[in-house]
């Protein structure tokens, strides 16, 4: 077991409870910090393939999550109109790894704090400063106080303080979607696994069922630059853009009654050469954001816990564990990020093209793509 007496996650989202909860259960001294006052939980639904719910039984949350959420067996792709181009059974994909969900982000989260609940958490607090001593790590913190730690881990999203302040200041990659998700309290008939609409002008409409008979939707677009969607009049925008879908859809957005209710935001990458420097590491998104269309970036930040965990109480040294946890986590991320933005890239096709390649081989790249995660990370 590497000697590290005090460790300090920041963020407080699924990497970093993830984290809190696996280190906490090998008996590690955690303690974590969030920059945000409150426990204000957006972005609507999750959707868990097996590989992140295996996670979630390691960490005793298996029975929450099943509880709270729905199964999704089957993965369908649509055209706009509603007809299927290709389906998956998720169960046979995924075998005994377990079940793929979709949940609701509060409860998922609620889970997690329970998980995490005798770790020290601190809301409202940011990381301002970081100085390397040789075997501890200096912290400054936005209350002006400071205190020192044997490692570091920067779990805190895409928008990473830690990345910028230790590894790069380099921004996250726009990826190229604008995406706008929301959860409506009724199912439309029907909807009963994951349904992927693929729209005749570079978009996309996602639904799924969660559990209580309540719904997840999202609604993307393939555009260049990115854009602002003010809140005032945004569901009578995204209704009139997305209007001409079909199967759901359309009970979906008459479903919404206001504008608050759909989160928007950009997909964006995160590309770094290292992710950890001395005693200080990035883990979950702040280390390897990808594109949202393999639904792993939960998943991923959840196996990065688990791992990290395990080799903290395995290797003898902290600089060993922390090379063997990228030598066992990079490859597997990698690949989640290139099938992802080849996922991505397959969904912008020419309409004739896309569909096409999805009535003839769907299911076939999907079991492609997914067919390595069947594996323990």
């Amino acid at each position: 077991m590497v000697n590290v007496k005090r460790i300090l996650i920041v963020g407080a989202g699924i990497a970093g409870l993830s984290l809190a909860i696996a280190l906490q259960k090998r008996n590690f001294a955690v303690e974590v910090v969030e920059r945000s006052p409150t426990w204000s939980i957006t972005g609507a639904g999750i959707t868990l393939p097996a590989n992140g719910v295996r996670v979630l039984r390691a960490l005793g949350l298996g029975d929450a999550v099943e509880r709270d959420g729905a199964i999704i067996r089957q993965w369908g792709f649509f055209d706009q109109q509603g007809e299927l181009l290709c389906h998956t059974d998720l169960e046979a994909l995924w075998g005994d790894v377990g079940p793929s969900l979709c949940i609701a982000r509060p409860l998922l989260h609620q889970a997690l704090l329970d998980g995490a609940s005798a770790v020290p958490i601190r809301l409202g607090i940011s990381v301002t400063s970081l100085l390397q001593k040789d075997e501890t790590v200096s912290v400054g913190f936005s209350t002006g106080s400071s205190a020192e730690y044997d490692l570091v881990v920067g779990a805190d999203g895409v928008h990473s303080t830690i990345r910028s302040l230790a590894l790069s200041p380099v921004p996250p990659i726009y990826a190229g979607q604008m995406i706008w998700r929301s959860i409506t309290p009724t199912r439309p008939q029907g909807l009963t696994n994951m349904m992927v609409f693929l729209g005749n002008q570079r978009s996309f409409f996602g639904l799924l069922p969660l559990g209580n008979g309540s719904a997840y939707g999202f609604g993307g677009v393939f555009d260049e630059r990115g854009f602002d969607d003010p809140v005032e009049g945004r569901l009578e925008r995204f209704r009139t853009r997305f209007a001409g879908f079909g199967g759901p859809v359309p009970a979906f957005l008459a479903s919404l009654r206001h504008d608050r209710q759909l989160h928007i935001g950009p997909t964006e990458r995160v590309e770094l050469k290292h992710w950890h420097t001395g005693r200080i590491l990035l883990i979950g998104d702040a280390a390897h954001a990808s594109q949202p269309m393999m639904s792993e970036g939960g998943c991923m930040a959840m196996e990065d816990a688990l791992v990290l965990a395990e080799v903290l109480s395995t290797e003898d040294t902290l600089e060993g564990a922390l090379q063997t946890y990228v030598a066992r986590r990079r490859p597997r991320t990698e690949w989640v990020q290139q099938q992802s933005q080849a996922a991505a890239e397959g969904w912008a096709l020419p309409l004739a093209s896309r569909n096409a390649t999805l009535r003839e081989r769907g299911d076939q790249l999907m079991w492609q793509r997914y067919q390595l995660l069947r594996s323990l990370p």
